[in-house]
């Protein structure tokens, strides 16, 4: 039997602009394309989880604006809950500006708008959400106090955290730490959060074991194409993915965790869950976009059955 999942997080109208390289400060390139896209870590994630068939509700704010409208239409046609989503007229919908090379490769720019209301008062309004589900998922793209206050809440509850940590702060509350249970970086927020100086495993090994020391349950590194590695105070392991031609690797990231908690909330154990998880992504990064990228349920178990 399924558990519900609350996301609460951002939801941000992407411009993703293809382009052969990246520029260089200062320097000026042509782009070969401009695509309007449905994103934000938190729109993203939810909507993975529930294309995936996880029972997911979110929690996050949209402006008085045709993209809010745009946003709210993909999420309801992925499977999600959207009737407790806040629209606001003090700021327009979050945005995104996603530039992508010819190898798939993409760096972003984020303006939060209207992802920025999403306070801890709005989540109080919707405090029996958080009585109702079994696992609350969340990232770092609204206010840091309501992720803050939202963790603190599910604790209380006694609920199951998911925190994906990015874009990564440079730390977090000292008493947050011990109320995740599951936190979620890739190798550079994992650096961040932990202080490491160099990208290699040797520091993603430290790192994950300073993340276990200050209180968090579980640690998944994700790695790109090579792959997931887990860390807790027992064991540890490496999932590889498998090998895949990346087209856009946008929503690799979000499609992971979407799928990680689905599976999760199904009541599958932390490796299966995470190799499900792999390789929802890796169908992910071989399509353009980010929530048109994810898969459906029946892609995924086409080459993993759960």
């Amino acid at each position: 039997m399924k558990r519900r999942v609350l996301n609460i997080g951002s939801l941000n109208m992407d411009m993703v602009i293809g382009m052969q390289y990246m520029p260089l400060e200062g320097e000026t390139v042509l782009g070969d394309s401009l695509t309007y896209i449905p994103g934000g870590k938190g729109a993203n994630q939810a909507c993975a989880a529930a294309k995936l068939g996880g029972d997911v509700v979110m929690l996050g704010c949209v402006g008085e604006d045709s993209m809010g409208e745009a946003l709210l239409g993909s999420l309801q046609e992925c499977g999600a809950d959207i009737s407790h989503i806040r629209t606001v007229q003090e700021a327009p919908t979050g945005t995104a500006v996603i530039y992508v090379n010819a190898r798939g490769d993409n760096s972003i720019v984020v303006v939060g708008g209207a992802n920025n209301f999403c306070s801890v008062a709005y989540l109080q309004e919707h405090d029996l959400l958080f009585q109702q589900a079994e696992y609350i998922m969340l990232q770092m793209e609204i206010p840091y106090d309501a992720v803050f206050y939202a963790i603190r809440r599910a604790s209380e509850l006694k609920k199951t955290v998911i925190l994906n940590p990015a874009p990564a702060p440079d730390t977090l509350p000292e008493e947050i730490w011990e109320k995740v249970d599951y936190i979620t970086p890739n190798e550079t927020e994992l650096l961040r959060l932990s202080g490491q100086k160099e990208m290699s495993m040797e520091a993603i090994h430290a790192g994950a074991d300073r993340l276990l020391a200050r209180g968090v349950g579980h640690v998944l590194v994700t790695l790109g194409d090579k792959g997931v590695f887990y860390k807790d105070r027992r064991e540890e392991w490496f999932c590889p993915t498998r090998t895949v031609t990346a087209v856009d690797t946008t929503a690799a990231g979000d499609c992971f965790n979407g799928a990680f908690v689905t599976a999760l909330a199904e009541g599958h154990p932390i490796r299966q869950a995470a190799e499900f998880a792999n390789i929802a992504a890796s169908i992910a990064v071989t399509r353009k976009g980010a929530q048109k990228s994810i898969p459906l349920r029946s892609e995924v178990d086409a080459l993993i059955s759960l």
